[in-house]
């Protein structure tokens, strides 16, 4: 029996528990948190500064802990202390009332999730690359669970109220730091290592150049742009008189859309190079926002939603495959979290820039984001001309 046990929990497996559990909490925090801070007492520039220190302080962080996780003798380690922390700390939330006790017992809950979801994302992909697996189906089961507690939160809260928020967030943490208990070591055994995997660069300054650069800037211009959707839609949505439930089908449903692409994103893979699938998701993001400011009706909608497969998870994919096939294991966690630092620059940017724009131009200010996009996808374009993909493949050099 144990055999047996051990043959099906496989190190695929193990790794999927994980996703699952690991964006629950920003779930819970996307229904219910905002309103959670207003009960304790906190005004609309409070609760501002508590989602946004998290991502300042991440600015200076993340390559540090990606160096560290390289350094170590496997990438688990440091994904199972972040997600031990990322479990225990929320626990003093039950003791604090004040502004600055929640600043700072927040902030240093979400700082280890933040950092080493860029490790996981690196680990996980260098582990299925050697066992020919899929990561993009592994990845996906995170987006599943972000859904599947969007819709649990708002169904406990209406059943129990809002004090059991607070309960439900912890207890979500503590599953995700239990389920990272089982993560499987991620690191190739000498025996494992094969001359079939191309080396990498092993240090980042061999791949610090413009055609590696830009396509990662590019993109994440693109990311940036999304975060505006997230932040602002459903009030620029409300405001053209679209119902709450309807709201949250369309927010399901570009999530839903995201998790498929990641299921078969490995079809792409094989057949496209990595800058290929980044470009057309700019590219498509340029035509998605365009859109979206004409204030469509619900039909298009839809459609548009349904986008956000190609839009965001193409993208991101394509990114996160770009980077593997240029950088060696030395440096795998720093390169993700190079690229996590980019995007969190940019969207700190965008989301200062485009909520001041769309208190002035209401919806028309996704022009903007589509100009925005646009140029993210002249870089990408640029890292084309300066380096040719090198196969037809994004699990190759490309």
């Amino acid at each position: 029996m144990p055999e047996v046990r051990a043959a099906w929990l496989t190190p695929e497996l193990r790794a999927t528990a994980y996703y699952f559990t690991f964006f629950m909490t920003a779930g819970a925090a996307t229904v219910y948190a905002g309103i959670w801070f207003s009960e304790k007492g906190l005004d609309a520039g409070q609760i501002g500064i508590i989602n946004a220190l998290p991502v300042l302080v991440m600015l200076v962080l993340n390559m540090l802990v990606g160096r560290i996780a390289d350094k170590a003798s496997d990438w688990r380690q440091v994904i199972v202390i972040g997600a031990v922390l990322g479990a225990v700390i929320p626990i003093g939330l039950f003791f604090v009332n004040d502004f600055w006790g929640i600043l700072l017992l927040w902030t240093l809950g979400a700082i280890p999730l933040a950092a080493v979801g860029p490790v996981a994302d690196a680990a996980t992909m260098r582990m299925t690359r050697r066992n020919g697996t899929d990561f993009g189906a592994i990845r996906a089961w995170g987006t599943i669970g972000y859904m599947a507690v969007i819709y649990l939160t708002g169904q406990i809260v209406t059943w129990l109220g809002g004090g059991a928020f607070l309960p439900f967030f912890v207890g979500l943490a503590m599953l995700r730091g239990v389920a990272s208990l089982g993560l499987p070591k991620f690191r190739a055994s000498r025996d494992e290592q094969t001359p079939a995997v191309k080396p990498g660069a092993s240090r980042m300054r061999e791949v610090m150049k413009p055609w590696f650069l830009l396509p990662l800037v590019g993109w994440s211009m693109v990311f940036a742009t999304h975060l505006i959707l997230n932040a602002f839609q459903g009030l620029l949505w409300k405001e053209q008189g679209i119902s709450e439930l309807v709201i949250g089908l369309l927010i399901a449903l570009g999530a839903a859309s995201e998790a498929a692409m990641m299921f078969v994103f490995k079809r792409f893979g094989k057949r496209f190079p990595a800058r290929t699938l980044i470009l057309a998701s700019a590219v498509v993001s340029v035509v998605r926002w365009a859109l979206m400011g004409l204030s469509p009706a619900v039909p298009f909608l839809i459609g548009l939603q349904l986008l956000h497969s190609v839009t965001f998870a193409l993208g991101y994919m394509g990114c996160v495959h770009f980077i593997a096939n240029w950088t060696s294991e030395d440096i795998a966690a720093e390169a993700q979290s190079f690229f996590q630092v980019l995007q969190q620059a940019m969207s700190v940017g965008a989301l200062l820039v485009f909520g001041w724009l769309i208190g002035i131009m209401g919806a028309h200010a996704y022009f903007v984001a589509s100009a925005f996009a646009a140029i993210g996808g002249v870089l990408i374009w640029l890292s084309m001309r300066l380096m040719q993909p090198k196969a037809h493949g994004a699990e190759a050099h490309a």
